[in-house]
């Protein structure tokens, strides 16, 4: 596996290998870029998209990307909650980012503390670390499944 640096990660923009739509400089990191929050929420209790969203103890939550990600036929991506998150009580589990999809991520979450955690939007929420493959993909996600291509917002379950 290999793991694209910052500067690998700006030429592949370049050359439209990939794209972040908003693109934010202070965003990329030596291996990844760091996702923002554009909308919160916690099924049956709430939902907002400009501001701040308290998610008390034991309950799962939504949130969905400001950026739109998409992966060309060799790159794919992993997430990884942001430890600052981590060190607060959120546990989320991700899966990857597919060769060939395009979209904003929804990503969910569980508060595991005692305590509330505020999210906000605007702020950053996970990191993106991308993969060259080995080949590109005989077919891509829009080509397979893509049962979340081109989601834009909180997409919750499919089946």
């Amino acid at each position: 596996m290999t793991i694209l640096s910052d500067e690998a990660i700006i030429s592949a923009l370049d050359v439209g290998e990939l794209e972040i739509e908003p693109f934010n400089e202070n965003n990329l990191t030596p291996n990844g870029y760091d996702l923002t929050i554009k909308e919160i929420e916690i099924p049956g209790s709430g939902k907002t998209s400009n501001g701040e969203l308290i998610i008390p103890p034991g309950k799962r939550f939504a949130v969905s990307t400001k950026e739109r990600i998409a992966c060309g036929p060799n790159l794919c991506a992993q997430l990884w909650l942001r430890t600052s998150w981590a060190r607060k009580g959120i546990i989320c589990t991700f899966g990857k980012i597919d060769s060939g999809f395009n979209g904003t991520l929804t990503l969910l979450g569980f508060n595991s503390s005692q305590e509330n955690v505020t999210l906000s939007t605007g702020v950053t929420f996970a990191q993106m670390v991308f993969e060259i493959m080995t080949g590109p993909a005989s077919s891509l996600y829009s080509e397979r499944s893509g049962n979340y291509q081109n989601q834009d917002g909180i997409t919750w379950s499919k089946k």
